[in-house]
């Protein structure tokens, strides 16, 4: 199977599990979605807000990497989060809608992206200076196991609020093949 077909379907699963995290964190009022859980980011909202953070950073990346890409051109415009360990959307709301635009982009770069593509190089400066190239594939397949590993914790939270969040399984979105 190509890269692309894979990270299709990834982005598929992102924005679905996304939409369910959100719809889960809708459920709670703002005090339980700040209150500090002993998780890595402390509460639910700082892990939502994290992970958003974190994919503005790297498809901020892929945008300059690779201008040509229409898909990418609303990432273009974001501002970059200072922190991707601090809060970037204080705001529930800003928060959820930020996530939406984000997945859709994602889904769309997929879409538009060619393997071809994810045998280049990514090349990117971070915040403290360092020059990296790698395989854009490579990192993109980090992009999506970030936001997997995050979600777990999410779903945990969750969970242990008595908040179901549903299936959570890939699974769930690999097509079945006819018989």
């Amino acid at each position: 199977m190509s890269l692309k077909l894979d990270f299709e379907l990834m982005a598929r699963y992102n924005q679905w599990m996304n939409a369910r995290l959100y719809a889960a964190a809708a459920q709670l009022d703002e005090a339980e979605l700040r209150a500090d859980r002993g998780a890595f980011f402390g509460s639910i909202l700082a892990t939502l807000d994290h992970i958003l953070a974190a994919d503005t950073h790297w498809m901020k990346r892929f945008a300059a990497a690779f201008p040509d890409l229409a898909s990418l051109d609303a990432v273009r415009t974001l501002p970059l989060p200072e922190l991707v360990r601090g809060i970037t959307f204080p705001n529930f709301a800003r928060l959820r809608s930020g996530r939406e635009a984000m997945d859709t982009a994602i889904v769309n770069f997929t879409g538009e992206a060619t393997d071809a593509l994810f045998d280049q190089p990514l090349r990117w400066v971070n915040s403290a200076g360092e020059s990296y190239a790698k395989p854009s594939g490579l990192v993109l397949r980090h992009v999506f196991n970030h936001q997997t590993h995050h979600r777990g914790q999410a779903t945990t939270l969750f969970s242990q609020l008595g908040v179901d969040v549903g299936v959570t399984d890939l699974s769930a979105l690999i097509p079945e093949i006819p018989a």
